[in-house]
């Protein structure tokens, strides 16, 4: 006989950054694992050292870390936990990422402008990643910017069955607040049998997070308008489309979006807004100041830890999103 055998079972290993932990725990619990022990700091001029506790060689490696503020960051630090994974000898890593950063950078609108989400990928490959799993990237094509497997995962039925539970489906439409959130939309419509209306707006190219909402497309008169969008960063642009539909006789209007990145004035335009209601998941960590009695925070962890448990079963993720 040439060579050696072995009986080895496969191995599932769950490490986590710094930037979102509570995420992370939320994922190893419903594993049924434990985070890897990893000592992880910052030395005094800012970089990022690593070093994982537990041996990784050989085995299926997921690293959880959200590109959340100072994005920069810890998107850095997940570089160099791929990177020390790789020369660990991991037999695959997996890089979760709850929510991509640079994923608005996904094209050029004008002359000169980077595409900074293909770069976010290219620096993933390199360091070692084999594989990206992610929730509701900006726009579907980035997930061709990585060679290699993408699974993009949907926070729609985790926010949709919340909100089909608690408003009079009777009274309910659906709006994309722009053109581009139509496809989502109508999802929304054909899971909770709802009509949809548009928000038609115009950005200014040259001022960030300025909006100028300008015509609804459909029937909201009394009725309880659901504003479905991927984020809300300042909150400059949702706020402006609810205020859009109250002025076109809404009776009420809830706002969800997956990712809450919701900076800089985005607290007082949140607690000022006649919004009834603003409801993400945890993809991100939502800042103190904005622990609002309006805000709501669903779970994405659950949803998570059953696509990494199909990837390491080699099951089907596309799976978990075609039993509705």
């Amino acid at each position: 006989m040439t060579g050696i055998k072995t009986t080895g079972e496969k191995k599932l290993m769950l490490f986590s950054g710094r930037a979102h932990p509570e995420l992370a725990e939320e994922v190893a619990h419903q594993l049924g694992v434990g985070l890897v022990p990893t000592k992880a700091f910052d030395f005094a001029n800012g970089e990022i050292y690593v070093r994982f506790q537990e041996s990784a060689r050989g085995a299926d490696c997921f690293l959880i870390q959200s590109h959340t503020a100072p994005i920069n960051k810890w998107i850095m630090e997940q570089l160099i936990m791929i990177d020390a994974l790789k020369r660990a000898s991991a037999r695959s890593i997996t890089v979760i990422i709850p929510s991509y950063g640079y994923a608005r950078q996904d094209k050029k609108h004008r002359g000169r402008e980077p595409i900074s989400a293909r770069l976010v990928a290219d620096l993933l490959k390199t360091s070692g990643a084999d594989r990206i799993l992610t929730v509701d990237l900006h726009t579907d094509q980035i997930q061709g910017f990585f060679d290699g497997p993408v699974d993009h995962l949907s926070a729609l039925p985790v926010l949709a069955d919340y909100v089909g539970a608690k408003v009079d489906r009777d009274k309910l439409t659906i709006v994309s607040p722009d053109a581009g959130r139509v496809r989502v939309a109508d999802r929304w419509c054909d899971r909770l049998d709802a009509p949809l209306a548009i928000v038609h707006k115009r950005r200014d190219k040259d001022v960030a997070n300025q909006v100028t909402v300008h015509e609804v497309v459909g029937d909201v008169k009394g009725r309880v308008c659901v504003l479905v969008d991927d984020m809300v960063d300042t909150g400059g642009t949702i706020c402006a489309a609810a205020d859009a539909l109250f002025a076109h006789g809404a009776e009420d209007v809830i706002v969800t979006a997956t990712h809450g990145i919701l900076s800089g004035p985005a607290a007082d335009r949140l607690k000022n807004s006649k919004v009834s209601e603003f409801v993400f998941t945890d993809t991100l960590p939502v800042p103190g100041a904005l622990e609002l009695d309006k805000i709501t925070v669903l779970s994405i962890a659950p949803t998570i830890a059953r696509a990494v448990r199909e990837v390491f079963e080699d099951g089907s993720v596309t799976s978990l999103f075609e039993e509705h």
